[in-house]
């Protein structure tokens, strides 16, 4: 492009005196002196100060035309530093607008020894230097100078454009336009959400209805819907911001003075996008591999399904394993497994090198270590429970003060189902630490042990007191014949004996021994009512005036026989 620059003089002096002249005009503004000044020869002077070099400056500015970028100025040149240059060019492009009009503004650039200098209507704007080229991108000065004039050449076509009434018009219609359509496209959206949540709720309601075996309620439908409801939502909104965001890009877009803006919003959603597709390319490989390890660990699962099922259904077993562990040995072997594919498949996941991933994963060990000493002591004893086998499901124990049918046997605590419609649940860690009676567990047969203890004076004939419970004992429904019923006298104490009934009830339900117990009690006051002896603990104050002691002729009251007469 021709310009009304004036050509340089010849001599390497003279020429460096004519590019120092041509500076001090940039540096002082003089872009507005008179056009007769512009032609005037060069004075004699000496030769340029070594202030002509540009030097590189901690700092960088950017000159900027309507709201456009047109170069950044990386070094300090004349003593002016990036700041002052960029706000020295803008000026200077600014007066020759005003001056001549952006229609009659030319731009072109003049080759130097010290750079490239950039003319705006024949006068001198600014200077480029190789200093603010751009190093670490290996940019050249002349690839800085045409990027430059590109930017400085929209800049100016915007800046007539902007002073161009017709074209304005148009762009506010244009942007009604594009209005209008933002608020259709957004009111389709919104419909679109709730013919999709109506037709979710419907459907989920009818899944949920079939998920009710014998009325239960498997899952809560409000909750489902609650989360249908919440993931609707953020997809709607999502897209209303993905819309607001297209439309704000393109209504700037419409003007002059917004137009940059509009085309960095493209750019910044255009980028995104693109490092977001470029992400997911580059993790697929990863990605497929600890997939891989996952479809491996769940083939191993599977495999390993029909073994447990066959013995769980068996009613057998294998070794060690048997229906009582069939089941925790399953949920171990699953989880362990699971656990080796996930250590195996961390290094392939996306972010696992990140050091905010690594921080995460400190942090979570540290709150299980510190968290989660009580819960290995609850599940190292739930497993002491399963494995010694010291309870299984359906014995009747007494743990402590507590009795009960085992209800189920989970790895933090145990559930005892009591004769009395309540169910106890305690901890693993107190059944290993504490002792345990378990009475379904007989010498021979089926059922489980129960024990009566009362308290008779020694004026009543032991043998007769053996007797009575015995036949109490015959005479109560789910009392076993076989193996018999046993008396034992456990304590002599001060002022009685202690009698201890043993016998064997047959199993019927959670709640057997309880009936049974209560039975036996009524059919022991039945028959001690029956041979007139109270059921009673004397307590002596002082010497009774007769010896409290049986005879020999009573030795064998009734119902006692004697040993020839059995």
């Amino acid at each position: 492009m021709r310009t009304d620059f004036p050509r340089l003089p010849r001599g390497g002096i003279a020429r460096l005196l004519f590019v120092a002249w041509a500076l001090w005009l940039a540096a002082a503004g003089c872009s507005a002196a008179p056009s007769h000044a512009r032609h005037a020869p060069p004075a004699a002077a000496e030769p340029a100060p070594p202030a002509a070099v540009a030097v590189p400056a901690g700092e960088e500015a950017e000159l900027v035309l309507m709201n456009r970028k047109i170069v950044r100025f990386r070094a300090t040149f004349l003593g002016a530093p990036p700041h002052q240059r960029a706000e020295r060019g803008r000026h200077a492009i600014v007066v020759q607008l005003e001056r001549g009009g952006s229609d009659s503004v030319s731009v072109s650039v003049q080759p130097n020894p010290v750079g490239n200098i950039v003319l705006v209507g024949g006068q001198l704007a600014f200077v480029l230097t190789p200093e603010d080229t751009d190093k670490l991108a290996g940019e050249s000065l002349d690839a800085l100078t045409d990027a430059t004039l590109a930017a400085l050449r929209t800049a100016l076509a915007e800046s007539r454009e902007s002073r161009d009434s017709k074209t304005l018009a148009e762009g506010l219609a244009v942007s009604a336009g594009v209005t209008l359509l933002f608020a259709i496209l957004l009111y389709l959206l919104a419909r679109l959400r709730g013919w999709i949540a109506g037709r979710l709720a419907t459907a989920i309601d009818a899944h949920t209805r079939r998920l009710r075996p014998g009325g239960a309620e498997l899952i809560r439908g409000e909750r489902v819907l609650a989360a249908v409801g919440w993931l609707t939502g953020a997809a709607f909104w999502l897209l209303a911001a993905v819309l607001a965001y297209a439309w704000l890009a393109r209504v700037l877009a419409l003007f002059p003075y917004t137009r940059a803006w509009g085309e960095q919003l493209d750019d910044y959603l255009l980028g995104v996008l693109a490092r977001l597709g470029l992400g997911i390319l580059e993790t697929l490989p990863n990605l497929l591999v600890a997939a891989l390890m996952f479809l491996v660990a769940r083939a191993v699962v599977g495999l390993l399904k029909p073994v447990f099922d066959h013995v769980a259904g068996s009613g057998g077993g294998v070794g060690w394993l048997d229906k009582d562990t069939v089941e925790p040995t399953r949920k171990i072997t699953n989880i362990l497994i699971w656990i080796f594919a996930l250590v195996m498949a961390y290094p392939y996941l996306p972010g696992s090198h990140t050091e905010a991933f690594k921080g995460m994963s400190v942090l979570i060990g540290l709150m299980v270590s510190l968290g989660a000493s009580s819960v290995v002591g609850q599940g190292a004893s739930g497993l002491i429970l399963m494995y010694s086998r010291t309870l299984r499901t359906g014995e009747y124990v007494r743990i402590g003060e507590h009795e009960g049918t085992v209800a189920a046997i989970t790895l933090f605590n145990t559930r005892l189902r009591t004769g009395r419609g309540a169910e106890v649940t305690i901890p693993n860690a107190l059944i290993v630490g504490s002792a345990t009676r378990n009475y379904s567990r007989t010498a021979g047969g089926e059922g489980f042990m129960i024990d009566i203890t009362v308290t008779i004076g020694y004026d009543t004939p032991w043998r007769q007191v053996e007797a009575m419970l015995l036949k109490a004992a015959r005479r109560t429904a789910g009392v076993l014949a076989e193996p018999p019923p046993r008396v034992f006298q456990t304590a002599l104490s001060d002022f009685y004996p202690e009698y201890c009934l043993v016998a064997q009830a047959a199993p019927s339900g959670d709640a057997p021994r309880a009936r049974v117990l209560s039975n036996l009690h009524a059919s022991i006051q039945d028959v001690f009512n029956e041979h007139g002896v109270q059921i009673m603990s004397p307590h002596y104050m002082a010497d009774p005036a007769q010896e409290k002691c049986v005879p020999p002729e009573k030795w064998y009251a009734a119902p006692a026989r004697k040993p020839d007469e059995a």
